[in-house]
C-alpha cells in the first residue's frame, strides 16, 4: 500500500474505478507539490451486488494499469490495493485517510453511482473536509444542460433529445438538415440473417491478459470464489491503447454492417457486428467524441453507409447521454420504481443459464462466460422474459449491474428499469417492450432447435415467451388497451376468447410458480 506523504496535502483528488481518463477536470490543474491523487480498490464494490468475476477483474486491472501510467509520469499517488488495506468500502478507506492525511479539501469528478456520491459526501462532512464535485467533461451533455432541456417538457423522449444534440453539436448535420436526409434510419436497420445465417463473421480484436491482469485474475478468484461468472475467456481492453485498438477494429471490420443487423440474434455468436467498446467507454478509456468522430470519418471516406453510422452515433450521442440525464434527474428514488406492480423473484437460472429455453440458455450462458450481451439480447431476451414473467424490477436491475462487465449504474439502471422493465411508468420508454416468441423466431435461429414452439401458448410445447406474452397483455389490459402506441396489440386479446384466455392464465400461473421455487 502506498504510504502517506509527509508533506501537507492541499487537495486529495479522488479517482474512481470508472474515471480512468487523464483529461478529466480533476487532473487538469493538478499541482504535484501540493495535491495527492487517491485511488482505492474496495471489496464492497464487488459484493454490494454479486459482481461477475470478469467485471471485477476488468475494473481492478484497468485501475492498476492507470495507476502505473500515473506513476510513470511522476504523479503523486496514494493507491490502496484490495489486498493491502483492511477497509471494506471506499467510504471507510477515505475516512481513515482523511484522518491521517488531513487534506485541506477533497475533490472528485461526478461519480457514476448515486450510492457512492452519497457515501463520499457523508464521509467528508463527518470529517469536516470540504468536497468539490466537478462536472464530468467526458460526457457531451453536462447535467445542467440536460436539466435545461428537460425543464417544462411533458415527455422526455430520446428522439427529441437526440435531434437537439445533433443540432447543438453539428454532428451528422448538413447545415440545418440531417446528413442523409433523415434523422434516423431505423427502417433500414431491422434485418435478420435469414435461414443461412450471418456467414463468416469478423471476430473482434482480443486482448489476452498480461502479467498484471493475470495477477488480478488470481486475486479475484481467491478473494471472491463464490462470485458468479467465469474468467477463462477474459480478453477485454484494460488500457487506453488497447481501447483505441478495439475502436479501430470495429470501425474497420464491423461498422459497415452494424446498422442493418444490430437487432439480429444468432446462436453461439456473442458479438456479431456490435462494437464491444461499451466497457472501455464506461471506464473512460475512450472518449465519446473520438468514437463518434471515427464513425463519421468512416462515412465521409465512403467506408460505411449512413444508416450504420447514424444508428451507431445515436447510441453514443443520443442514448448514452440521455439515460445519464434521466438517471441523475430521477435518483435516488428511481431504483425503487415499480409501475407495473411486478413482484415475482428472479429465476435462479439467470445466474447459471441452466434452462431449456434455447434463446435464454444461449444469452445467459454467454453472460456467465463473458460478462457480455449485445443490446438486443439484453432488451428482447433476458429483459423481455423478466418483464413478461413479472419479476420485481429492482431484482432485474441488480442482476444486470452484477453480471455485465460494462455495467455502471448511471447507464445500466435507466436501461433496465425504464426501457426494459417499464418500471418508471413511461418516463423513458413510451410503451413496454413486450413481444411473444414470434419475435425471437423472426430475429434469430434459436427456435429451430428449441423444445418449445413459438407459435404455441398452451400445452407442453408452448413457448414460455408466448404464454407469458398473452398473460402480460391480460394482466395489464386496463392500463394499455387505450394507449395510442399499444392499443392494437392489446386488441388482439379479443380474438383469443374467454376459455382460451383462462387456460393461458392458468398455464402462466403454473410457469410462474415453478420458476419461483
Amino acid at each position: 500500500m502506498s504510504s502517506a506523504p509527509q508533506r501537507p496535502v492541499r487537495r486529495l483528488l479522488m479517482v474512481l474505478g470508472d474515471q480512468l481518463n487523464r483529461d478529466s477536470l480533476l487532473l487538469a490543474d493538478l499541482d504535484p507539490e501540493r495535491d495527492l491523487v487517491w485511488m482505492c480498490e474496495a471489496a464492497a464494490e464487488a459484493t454490494h451486488v454479486p459482481s461477475h468475476k470478469a467485471r471485477t477483474v476488468l475494473f481492478l486491472s484497468a485501475m492498476r494499469h492507470f495507476r502505473d501510467a500515473l506513476r510513470k509520469d511522476d504523479v503523486p499517488l496514494r493507491y490502496l490495493a484490495l489486498d493491502q488495506h483492511p477497509h471494506a468500502t471506499i467510504a471507510d478507506a477515505l475516512a481513515a485517510d482523511l484522518d491521517a492525511l488531513r487534506p485541506g479539501r477533497v475533490a472528485m469528478v461526478q461519480p457514476g453511482e448515486h450510492r457512492l456520491l452519497a457515501a463520499i459526501e457523508t464521509t467528508c462532512t463527518t470529517a469536516g473536509r470540504p468536497l468539490d464535485v466537478l462536472e464530468d467533461t467526458h460526457f457531451l451533455c453536462p447535467l445542467p444542460d440536460f436539466a435545461d432541456w428537460a425543464r417544462g417538457r411533458k415527455e422526455l423522449r430520446l428522439e427529441n433529445f437526440y435531434r437537439w444534440m445533433r443540432k447543438g453539436t453539428g454532428l451528422l448535420m448538413d447545415g440545418d438538415e440531417p446528413v442523409g436526409g433523415a434523422w434516423n434510419f431505423d427502417k433500414d436497420n431491422r434485418k435478420s440473417f435469414g435461414k443461412r445465417g450471418p456467414g463468416l463473421l469478423p471476430e473482434p480484436r482480443a486482448f489476452p491478459p498480461d502479467e498484471l491482469t493475470r495477477e488480478v485474475m488470481a486475486l479475484v478468484a481467491s478473494r471472491f470464489p463464490d462470485a458468479p461468472g467465469d474468467l477463462a475467456a477474459f480478453d477485454w481492453p484494460v488500457t487506453r491503447e488497447q481501447a483505441q485498438a478495439a475502436l479501430a477494429d470495429f470501425i474497420e471490420h464491423r461498422l459497415v454492417a452494424f446498422g442493418p443487423y444490430q437487432d439480429a440474434l444468432w446462436s453461439g455468436e456473442p458479438y456479431l457486428y456490435h462494437s464491444r467498446i461499451s466497457a472501455a467507454l464506461n471506464l473512460k478509456l475512450l472518449d465519446p467524441r473520438e468514437v463518434i468522430d471515427a464513425a463519421v470519418a468512416a462515412h465521409a471516406a465512403g467506408r460505411a453507409p449512413i444508416a450504420s453510422v447514424e444508428s451507431f452515433v445515436r447510441q453514443i450521442l443520443g442514448w448514452r447521454e440521455y439515460v445519464r440525464g434521466i438517471y441523475w434527474q430521477q435518483m435516488p428514488g428511481y431504483l425503487d420504481q415499480n409501475a407495473l406492480g411486478a413482484t415475482a423473484p428472479l429465476p435462479s437460472f439467470y445466474w447459471s443459464g441452466d434452462t431449456d429455453a434455447a434463446c435464454l440458455r444461449d444469452a445467459i450462458g454467454q453472460v456467465v462466460r463473458l460478462g457480455y450481451g449485445h443490446h438486443i439480447q439484453r432488451l428482447m431476451v433476458t429483459g423481455l422474459f423478466a418483464l413478461l414473467l413479472g419479476v420485481r424490477p429492482k431484482r432485474v436491475h441488480e442482476w444486470y449491474l452484477a453480471m455485465f462487465v460494462d455495467a455502471v449504474e448511471w447507464v445500466e439502471a435507466p436501461n433496465t428499469l425504464g426501457m426494459s422493465q417499464f418500471a418508471d411508468g413511461g418516463l423513458l420508454a413510451s410503451k413496454p417492450y413486450a413481444a411473444s416468441g414470434a419475435y425471437l423466431s423472426r430475429m434469430g435461429n434459436h427456435c429451430r432447435t428449441c423444445r418449445y414452439d413459438p407459435k404455441q401458448a398452451l400445452g407442453d410445447a408452448a413457448c414460455p415467451f408466448t404464454t407469458l406474452f398473452w398473460d402480460f397483455l391480460d394482466r395489464h389490459r386496463e392500463r394499455f388497451w387505450k394507449h395510442p402506441r399499444t392499443a392494437l396489440m392489446w386488441r388482439n386479446l379479443e380474438r383469443l376468447g374467454p376459455e382460451r384466455l383462462a387456460a393461458i392464465r392458468a398455464q402462466a400461473a403454473t410457469l410462474r410458480a415453478r420458476l419461483s421455487d
